[in-house]
């Protein structure tokens, strides 16, 4: 029996937590849901009925896409992603947790500024800008975050960085960052990206179990 993963393709959350799980070769039924229309199993298991989620054999619910990398990474590193250290986990963690505090409240409100009653998301797109010019600058003299390999800070927040440059690429691409762009290419043409985002249908109760792997 695998664990089930309820995702959504291109919800960042739900990439960073496929990518891990992919990396750790572990198995999952995958669920893809469409955010307008939640299927009842997911509410049911979790709530919030946010995705990504992770439903254990036993019957452990992840539903925090950080701890579905964690866990699946716990089971099998073999790259490794975690890192060699508490020390190097815990620098990783500092990053994500950026990314995922400020930087992200940021990139809401610059893709979708109607959503939070503003005329535009330019102020925000200046205050994400101030988070990716450290990773730009992170990444001048090495080939990710961390160093020479990639890990878990890697992949936990390119999806993020992915949609921000998406929302205006133009703009992105006339920035100053030629080490953050190439970080990002790296990524986009990666085949962990390639995999990550294949396409499945919507699931639907009582149909044959997608696995993804």
């Amino acid at each position: 029996m695998h664990p089930i993963l309820y995702s959504f393709r291109r919800c960042p959350y739900a990439m960073r937590a496929r990518l891990a799980l992919a990396a750790a070769d572990q198995v999952c039924e995958l669920r893809e849901v469409i955010l307008s229309d939640k299927p009842a199993a997911l509410r049911l298991v979790s709530p919030k009925a946010t995705v990504p989620v992770l439903v254990l054999p036993d019957g452990v619910v992840i539903d925090q896409s950080l701890d579905i990398m964690l866990w699946a990474l716990r089971q099998a590193d073999a790259h490794p992603w975690l890192g060699k250290s508490a020390a190097s986990l815990q620098a990783m963690l500092e990053w994500v947790h950026g990314c995922d505090g400020t930087f992200k409240q940021n990139l809401d409100r610059y893709k979708y500024p109607g959503r939070y009653g503003l005329e535009n998301g330019l102020e925000h797109r200046a205050q994400g800008a101030e988070f990716l010019q450290r990773l730009n600058v992170r990444l001048q003299n090495q080939n990710y975050l961390m160093g020479h390999d990639v890990t878990l800070a890697d992949m936990a927040i390119a999806p993020f960085v992915r949609q921000f440059a998406h929302t205006d690429k133009t703009w992105f691409a006339n920035q100053d960052w030629p080490a953050l762009q190439r970080w990002l290419c790296a990524f986009e043409d990666s085949d962990e990206f390639a995999n990550t985002m294949k396409k499945y249908a919507p699931w639907t109760e009582g149909q044959p179990a997608m696995l993804f792997t």
